[in-house]
């Protein structure tokens, strides 16, 4: 009898195991079905939208106003700041949104969301570009990066994955220790702010958590309106233009470490020179040449490293005060020099004689050369550390 029961309730639990699974895959399948079918009617939808669709013509066009697009920005990389040829380059995502009454439909209930190119293309979409771009890139791998989403009410929204080489003017009186403003400006081409208005959406921008930069760190940004100075120029008409300031302070780490450190320990080799004695000529000589070549060599290197520029920078002063603290220190050996072998002249000359003021006179110009090498001791570091 317990076999019985036991072969009894086996069979039960096998049967309402295959019943929940016959039912598990039955939802499913209907659930997969009513999805295809709500997909292929919202296809419907959009094709009959698109029927007597124009997309020549503006939004609001009928109404008399101009077509509000608000656009943001998400900025995935930021960096590659050059002073050379005075740019930087950004891969971001531009969000554009507005309203376009012709594709409100009351039967679209959800978001709709296009990423086939030729429906896209037949939906009217905002005129603008990067007035202060050098170069751009629209993203293709591995399809066209770009989403176009209808949402209930006739709300459209436009996102666009870019890359964009950015024109930023630097000035570098300051450099490396300064401070540069760059902007990233939208525009609208070919419509006026009788027909087209930009304006930031909220937030105007934000940067992705990940972003680093080797050279900069963003402070701050600032979000307003601008003026289309490159079609103002060439047409008549206002057109509507949105800018993004971007505040970066340079990290002084680098210039730190391969720049004023060594120079900082150049100069302070070449003191010393006056802890060594008058009459060692050929090693005060070879430290003084021998630091000077090297601190020459090293602005060079940064002269040809960094971009002409017409005006006095805050490393070049920097290191024409350091080569000229060496040459200097080089300068006082040669004064010492020429006093301590006009002393031993004298000497030559006194030999076998025995005159107390000649002798009083050799002694005193010893004296002056020590001291010499005495006080630059004290003054060169003082007024280096001044400097600083």
């Amino acid at each position: 009898d317990s076999l019985l029961q036991e072969s009894y309730f086996r069979t039960v639990i096998m049967n309402s195991s295959t019943r929940l699974n016959f039912l598990f895959l039955l939802t499913y399948a209907t659930l997969s079905q009513c999805q295809r079918g709500l997909e292929s009617e919202n296809l419907k939808i959009i094709d009959s939208l698109l029927r007597n669709y124009d997309r020549r013509e503006m939004p609001s066009s009928k109404i008399g106003t101009p077509t509000e697009v608000t656009c943001s920005l998400h900025i995935g990389s930021f960096g590659s700041v050059s002073e050379k040829t005075m740019d930087y380059h950004a891969d971001l995502y531009l969000k554009q949104s507005w309203s376009d009454p012709r594709l409100n439909h009351s039967q679209i209930v959800e978001v709709l969301d296009l990423n086939d190119p030729r429906l896209v293309q037949g939906i009217w979409k905002p005129e603008v570009y990067f007035p202060n771009a050098k170069t751009a890139d629209f993203q293709f791998v591995t399809m066209p990066n770009l989403l176009l989403r209808i949402k209930p009410g006739g709300q459209i929204e436009y996102m666009l994955r870019l890359s964009l080489t950015f024109s930023c003017i630097m000035q570098l009186s300051k450099y490396p220790i300064d401070d540069q403003i760059c902007t990233m400006e939208i525009a609208s081409f070919s419509k006026t702010m009788r027909d087209l208005q930009l304006k930031w959406g909220q937030p105007p921008m934000d940067l992705s958590p990940k972003l680093e930069m080797l050279q900069f760190h963003v402070k701050s940004i600032d979000a307003d309106t601008c003026e289309n100075l490159a079609i103002d120029g060439l047409f008549s008409g206002q057109y509507s233009c949105l800018a993004l300031t971007i505040y970066l302070q340079r990290n002084i780490g680098f210039h730190l470490v391969q720049t004023y450190l060594p120079t900082f320990l150049f100069v302070v080799v070449s003191w010393l020179s006056f802890w060594m004695d008058v009459e060692q000529v050929t090693p005060r000589i070879v430290l003084g040449i021998t630091t000077l070549i090297i601190i020459s060599s090293k602005s060079a290197v940064l002269g040809a490293e960094s971009p002409q520029v017409s005006y006095i920078r805050a490393i070049d002063i920097w290191m024409g005060t350091c080569n000229a603290f060496v040459f200097a220190a080089l300068i006082e050996f040669l004064v010492v020099n020429y006093a301590s072998r006009k002393s031993r002249k004298v000497s030559t000359k006194m030999l076998g004689e025995e005159d107390p003021e000649k002798k009083e006179n050799e002694r005193k110009e010893l004296f002056f050369a020590a001291t010499i090498d005495q006080k630059c001791r004290l003054v060169f570091p003082i007024l280096f550390l001044l400097f600083n």
